[in-house]
């Protein structure tokens, strides 16, 4: 397991907006080590977001492409819709995946004998 080191060099001041209806937008800003605003890097905003599902709350996070927090905020419903989406197509081949697997042991399987089981070396009278 790798050493769990924060780089110095790629550090984030993170700060939470909410409406408190539909998500959270974090702004993601650089700084130095120092905790200054680092100009050399652009400021992010995340969008987050949480659906329901049979095995509860799943949360969803996406990429706001914004200049500002209300730009950001203007964003987020279809940045939002846009993700679910997404992984509502990964979940679908995830699903396909699973389905489609079949493992089969090395060297085959064993022949069926009588009365439907394995071909074991037991012999029933």
């Amino acid at each position: 397991m790798a050493e769990p080191e924060m780089n110095p060099q790629d550090l984030w001041l993170e700060e939470t907006f909410t409406d408190r209806r539909v998500g959270t937008i974090r702004r993601m800003t650089p700084v130095d080590g120092k905790g200054a605003r680092d100009p050399g890097r652009e400021i992010q905003y995340v969008g987050e977001t949480q659906v329901m599902s049979q095995l509860g709350a799943l949360p969803i996070n996406f990429v706001l492409e914004a200049k500002s927090l209300e730009e950001a905020a203007k964003l987020f419903g279809a940045a939002a819709k846009a993700a679910i989406k997404r992984m509502e197509k990964e979940l679908q081949e995830l699903r396909r995946q699973q389905a489609s697997s079949i493992v089969v042991p090395q060297g085959g399987l064993p022949p069926i004998g009588p009365g439907g089981m394995g071909g074991g070396k037991i012999q029933m009278p």
